[in-house]
């Protein structure tokens, strides 16, 4: 018990007599074993992923946020000539942003944003074209895609063969990358 002469050296606490517990949350930390290369090339392509990852995964993400804040915003305009004129502008100005970074990208990048976006979206890249733009035009860029070797309904299958992108999407996620 304290003397109450003495000064209590701890001041008034909101909570005082009652118990507490800090609570701090940490993010999720992944940890996998080193690499084991056989050979240079292994080592050099794996390289080449983090690379392409780390290039291609924001506009994965950015595309999932675009797309979440179009459709949500669809759902408020009254009628179908509005959407298809505001998916019109949308997609005009998608086009002239980001056309330039696009062009830019090799095409194992795009492939590999390919496979993001369907991480990201949980739907291919062509069905989330589809439902936008409509089967026609969703062929056209599936056509298109395919000119050059991609293929816009590819899925993600992060336990199989997409198991390496997946680690290294989770490894520049939680920073350790």
């Amino acid at each position: 018990m304290q003397n109450p002469s003495t000064p209590n050296p701890f001041p008034s606490l909101p909570n005082e007599g009652q118990d507490s517990i800090q609570v701090v949350v940490f993010s999720d930390i992944v940890v996998y074993p080193p690499h084991q290369f056989t050979n240079s090339k292994g080592e050099q392509q794996y390289l080449k992923l983090i690379r392409d990852v780390k290039k291609t995964l924001p506009y994965a993400k950015f595309i999932y946020q675009a797309l979440i804040e179009t459709y949500e915003y669809m759902e408020t305009l009254p009628d179908e000539k509005s959407k298809e004129t505001h998916i019109k502008l949308i997609e005009k100005e998608l086009f002239a942003e980001y056309k330039p970074i696009m062009r830019k990208m090799t095409l194992s990048q795009g492939k590999l944003l390919i496979k993001l976006i369907d991480r990201e979206c949980n739907q291919t890249s062509y069905d989330l074209l589809k439902a936008f733009l409509g089967p026609f035009r969703a062929g056209f860029w599936n056509l298109f895609a395919g000119m050059f070797g991609a293929n816009l309904k590819t899925n993600y299958n992060p336990m199989g063969k997409d198991a390496m992108i997946e680690q290294v999407v989770l490894l520049i996620e939680c920073g350790a990358l």
